[in-house]
């Protein structure tokens, strides 16, 4: 199948109009050849299209299409971005995918490290294996925003945490994205020892000259029990994450003073462990990195509350049970005593799992796996339901990391499982079987 080839049309499109059909390959637009989405969808935000056709019976046609700017056509490719997607160049320090135990699907080895994926799906990427060529044509196109891997500015030390020759440009890369208009959100993977303390203070430095400078994370690395043949980091602990808490309150005032923006934000990870009062709902800005667990407790406690104000109503008894990580045990705990409260015919049982297949230092929920939630919740009573975050499945299915489904958990447990967003409302619903 060629890459450009039309694997759907959509119903009603203007695809389904000017009589395109699957197998039919674009060759280009307005005489541009198509070398990827960004390229796809950047020529057809014109009025006029002239679009250049190889038909699946071979013959080549041109068609003229006047439409709405940014109009899609309505067709579906083979692959989402029309292309390959690059993968990752580096051996990162802090990379999850190396401290997998083998055996597992082989999709889940896959490192990517496409700049076109952190801009439609919200990937996070390195920027090292971009040549200056295609920085310049994501400015052209106005790609924004970008997601960034950025672990430190110090280049002889991105250099060695990322192992890789090339990544030590990092600032020079975001200083051009950034002056020519490219909103960025930048991720750390804090290690100790090697990029906190003063080295955090020079990235936080750096990144707060950037004008488009959206919002910063830090999060600490996650550790598996699979690390043979990595280099030792010791772990952030509560001595560790105190200090980091400190460290980025201090930048946050700095950066509200420059900005009128606190940028830079620890991931709820930091306040569990320093065993820290989370901030409120309003300290971290409309969430810009709630995908990295910075601020999911404070808008799912902000949610929850408000959905209790609402009428909802239980008429009948009702016993259900959620499985959560060891993070978030305490916080979920916490709000379905809330319910408990609300509701008097309500019980809600709440269980705390340990990941064994990863190891007892990775507690969020996200990566729970079903062998764990079969083994520990065996025989515990379960109620009418048990309710799983959304997170622990793959790729909008229901398919947990270990590849055990909502289907085998069901089966083996002998209870209806529901996955339920992070979201307060719908977990609060889900406790009410509404």
């Amino acid at each position: 199948m060629k890459k450009n080839e039309i694997k759907h049309v959509l119903p009603g499109s203007i695809a389904e109009e000017i009589g395109l059909e699957p197998g039919d390959v674009i060759l280009k637009i307005n005489n541009n050849e198509i070398k990827d989405i960004l390229d796809y969808r950047f020529l057809m935000s014109d009025e006029e299209i002239l679009l250049t056709v190889l038909t699946k019976q071979g013959e080549e046609v041109e068609v003229e299409i006047e439409k709405e700017v940014y109009e899609d056509l309505g067709v579906e490719f083979e692959s989402g971005l029309i292309d390959t997607a690059k993968s990752c160049a580096n051996r990162c320090v802090v990379c999850f995918i190396d401290q997998l135990p083998k055996g597992m699907r082989e999709t889940l080895y896959f490192k990517d490290d496409d700049t076109r994926l952190s801009f439609f799906q919200g990937n996070y990427v390195t920027l090292t294996n971009v040549p200056e060529k295609e920085i310049d044509r994501f400015i052209s196109m106005h790609v924004s925003p970008i997601n960034v891997s950025v672990h430190t500015t110090n280049p002889a030390l991105r250099v060695e945490m990322l192992k890789n020759k090339n990544a030590g440009n990092i600032m020079e890369r975001l200083t051009k994205l950034s002056d020519n208009g490219i909103l960025l959100n930048a991720q750390i993977v804090l290690c100790p020892g090697i990029n906190d303390g003063s080295e955090l203070d020079r990235t936080l430095s750096d990144l707060l000259t950037l004008g488009h400078i959206r919002s910063v994370s830090i999060v600490p690395i996650g550790k598996t029990k699979h690390r043979d043949g990595l280099c030792e980091i010791p772990s952030v602990d509560k001595e560790k994450a105190t200090l980091v808490l400190e460290q980025v309150e201090a930048w946050q005032k700095k950066a509200l003073e420059k900005t009128g923006s606190r940028l830079f934000f620890a991931s709820d990870e930091f306040y569990l462990k320093a065993e820290r009062e989370i901030p409120s709902a309003d300290e971290y800005e409309q969430f810009p990195q709630i995908e990295n667990g910075v601020g999911l407790i404070a808008s799912m406690k902000e949610e929850f509350f408000m959905a209790l104000k609402e009428n909802y109503t239980l008429t009948q008894p009702r016993r259900v049970s959620v499985a959560t990580g060891a993070s978030a045990f305490n916080f979920i705990k916490s709000i379905a005593k809330e319910a408990e409260n609300r509701y008097n015919n309500l019980k809600v049982d709440v269980y705390e799992i340990t990941n064994n297949f990863f190891g007892e230092e990775i507690t969020v929920a996200g990566l729970l796996c079903g062998c764990d939630i079969l083994s520990q919740l065996k025989g515990k009573p379960l109620g009418d339901c048990l309710l799983i975050s959304k997170c622990m499945l793959r790729d909008s299915s229901n398919v947990l990391l270990d590849d055990i489904t909502v289907d085998d958990i069901q089966q083996e447990l002998g209870v209806k499982v529901l996955a339920v967003e992070n979201d307060g409302y719908e977990f609060l619903e889900a406790l009410l079987g509404i």
